[in-house]
């Protein structure tokens, strides 16, 4: 529970509007950008619910076809069309006395939601092909990585659909809006791919960490894990480090504008400057081996104001670990097919 939700506090909110409505039955929205963890979410609140004895469907929308959905959701009568040699059980059947997650419900088509309304309703729907109402008893948790309103004003959603679904909304900050729980997630992850590899890595340094916690992470949690997952492996900041730097070392300087409203030309400029003074002292630590008395002398600055720069930039000030080899010591185990006794490590936080 602590390293899925953290110390930040929409991290704690998220948790305990978990906790409060677990046990009931009312649909739960989870809502947040791809990667926050709305399916884990979704299985704690099956966990801790009175359906836990029961099966946790899920359903990816986007991944199934509109013209097959109908049909994986509520299942079909034998000779309901051509090929349907058997009857077939569908997702919201199979989730009796349980709970059906629907994932990235914003996909759904029209007719798919006011199917899915009658079951919120009444506890009924029809399979395909038949003619018999069946009832089901089950719990819903849906999850959206995009606004559903704005889709309702587009016409594209439901928006009794969306009053059934929401009961209880729980939002999911983005990784770069609770950074401050970076050490904990980076230290759980480790000590996780340490134990599934069988090898433990270096600490990371405090410059990696601190370009991590300056990092925007697009892809949230999850990229972090991916990230962590080849580190533990491959065990060298090297690699890690030139996943966080940015793409955008180009000879020339790019500033992304938002034009939707006036933007101020001295703000532009000092960013886009900042941007290329740090691409352009990465560059010469790179080509000075990360020496940092040469860098500052090859930039013609005083070594305090590079270390200066290299902190208010998040930049490591340290060159990469190279790969890891293992000693004599843990050789001679691995050899003998004997795992050596994991070294105590000291949390991140």
């Amino acid at each position: 529970m602590d390293i899925l939700f953290g110390k930040t506090p929409a991290m704690l909110a998220a948790r305990n509007k978990i906790e409060r409505v677990a046990e009931t039955d009312v649909p739960v929205l989870i809502q947040g950008e791809s990667g926050t963890g709305k399916e884990l979410c979704a299985q704690l609140l099956h966990t801790l619910s009175l359906r836990a004895r029961g099966s946790l469907v899920k359903v990816s929308c986007p991944a199934i076809p509109h013209s097959l959905l109908e049909t994986e959701l509520f299942g079909y009568e034998k000779g309901a069309f051509t090929g349907a040699a058997t009857t077939k059980l569908g997702r919201v059947e199979q989730a009796h006395n349980g709970t059906l997650f629907l994932d990235e419900v914003g996909s759904l088509d029209l007719n798919v939601q006011s199917k899915l309304l009658q079951v919120l309703q009444d506890g009924t729907f029809v399979r395909v092909g038949g003619h018999e109402s069946r009832s089901i008893a089950t719990r819903l948790v849906s999850a959206a990585n995009s606004d559903l309103r704005t889709q309702v004003e587009a016409g594209t959603f439901r928006l009794d659909f969306l009053f059934r679904i929401n009961a209880v909304t729980i939002n999911l900050p983005s990784l770069r809006q609770r950074i401050a729980d970076l050490p904990i997630l980076v230290d759980y992850f480790i000590e996780h791919y340490s134990r599934v590899f069988r090898h433990t890595p270096e600490l990371l340094s405090k410059s990696a960490m601190r370009l991590m916690q300056n990092y925007h992470w697009p892809g949230n949690i999850r990229q972090l894990e991916n990230l962590i997952r080849s580190y533990v492996l491959i065990g060298s900041e090297d690699a890690l480090v030139a996943e966080l730097i940015p793409d955008q070392q180009r000879s020339g300087v790019t500033a992304e504008i938002d034009l939707s409203e006036p933007v101020s030309l001295k703000n532009i400029t000092r960013q886009a400057t900042h941007d290329l003074e740090r691409q352009i002292i990465l560059k010469v630590l790179q080509a000075n081996s990360w020496n940092r008395q040469k860098t500052a002398k090859w930039l013609q600055i005083s070594y305090r104001s590079l270390l200066y720069k290299l902190s208010e930039a998040g930049m490591p000030e340290v060159p990469p670990r190279p790969l890891r080899t293992a000693s004599p010591k843990r050789a001679e185990h691995a050899s003998n097919g004997v795992q050596p006794p994991s070294p105590v490590r000291t949390r991140l936080y």
